[in-house]
């Protein structure tokens, strides 16, 4: 990913965060000669070590993808930033994003590891308050979805995460920046305008 110095995430922890609260990825792999990509929600284990994820059987991409190095993007909040905010109108519109990529080879897995992965998965989705429980299930019908689909981890060899929040402005547009998205009723903007003002903060 192309990442000049000043939208640089440094911060390991930072982007585990990412990882965490923005699950649903894209998976890339090579499948056949080309580029495949999978959306599905992936988990980052306790010890910040592996990613743990599944596709449907049907799905060629498990095929070839064992001891293959993937990529999986996890696609933060993003929005449109019109110059009009601006104090000048010596500047371009641009768009502002979070996004952390995350690289390394991929294990399948089965068994009760396979079982583990999909508990967690459904406990960190699922309404505290909920009456599903996964392990109420019956036994046998969990069994047999389970069978449905293949079972991976991908253990992280590498991160890169990209935070482009308008440092390359003065604070002063910055703060025009989040006033105005502020304004807005839509998750993405709130969303940019509270990490720029942590962002902010830092410099």
């Amino acid at each position: 990913m192309y990442i000049p110095s000043h939208f640089k995430m440094e911060n390991d922890e930072t982007m585990y965060d990412v990882i965490q609260k923005y699950g649903f990825a894209t998976l890339f792999s090579i499948h056949e000669g080309t580029p495949f990509a999978t959306h599905i929600p992936l988990m980052l284990d306790e010890n910040q070590q592996y990613l743990y994820g599944h596709v449907a059987r049907t799905n060629p991409q498990w095929k070839d993808i064992q001891d293959q190095t993937v990529m999986a993007i996890f696609q933060g909040p993003h929005c449109y930033i019109s110059s009009s905010w601006y104090e000048s109108n010596r500047a371009v519109p641009t768009w502002n994003y979070i996004s952390v990529h995350v690289y390394g080879k991929v294990e399948q897995i089965d068994g009760e590891e396979l079982k583990k992965s999909l508990s967690e998965l459904v406990n960190k989705y699922e309404d505290p308050d909920s009456i599903y429980q996964l392990n109420e299930v019956d036994e046998t019908f969990l069994e047999g979805m389970t069978k449905g689909v293949v079972g991976f981890k991908v253990k992280i060899e590498k991160m890169e995460g990209k935070a482009k929040l308008s440092q390359n402005h003065s604070i002063d547009r910055r703060k025009l920046v989040i006033q105005e998205l502020e304004k807005s009723k839509e998750d993405n903007e709130q969303n940019i305008a509270a990490y720029m003002r942590i962002q902010m903060k830092k410099t």
